[in-house]
């Protein structure tokens, strides 16, 4: 899939960052918000957008709209580099295929041993009893 394309599609806003950071949090907007239409993408797929839908449904509002947003660091330039990166991450891995899940069998030697460690425990208990003479 091509990131790049993908980046170019995407909308950013900003806003003030929230928590401590003194006066400069109050006069900078350093939060970077990041929103992409899945209904509008030109780059993804009929078949990957249902992906994205059923893999992301937490993620994704009502419009059909993905948004993440980072203020992590005290630069809008650098939040948006997260950003960016964390989008691409989330979407490749939702993209990425499942492997199926083939179940293992216990090995018989195993059942075995726990059959064996069974009845030394249960010997061990009967050498406790009071003997009736």
């Amino acid at each position: 899939m091509k990131t790049d394309a993908l980046v170019n599609e995407l909308k950013f806003s900003t806003a003030r960052s929230s928590g401590s950071g003194g006066q400069h949090v109050n006069k900078t907007e350093t939060k970077v918000e990041l929103i992409f239409d899945i209904d509008n993408s030109q780059i993804l797929r009929n078949e990957e957008k249902d992906i994205l839908y059923q893999n992301l449904a937490n993620r994704i509002s009502k419009n059909g709209l993905l948004k993440m947003s980072s203020q992590v660091k005290r630069s809008q330039v650098w939040n948006k580099r997260i950003v960016i990166q964390r989008f691409i991450d989330t979407i490749q891995h939702a993209l990425k295929p499942q492997k199926k899940r083939i179940p293992t069998r216990k090995p018989k030697a195993v059942n075995e041993k726990r059959l064996k460690n069974k009845r030394v425990k249960s010997d061990i208990k009967k050498m406790r009893k009071n003997i009736i003479l």
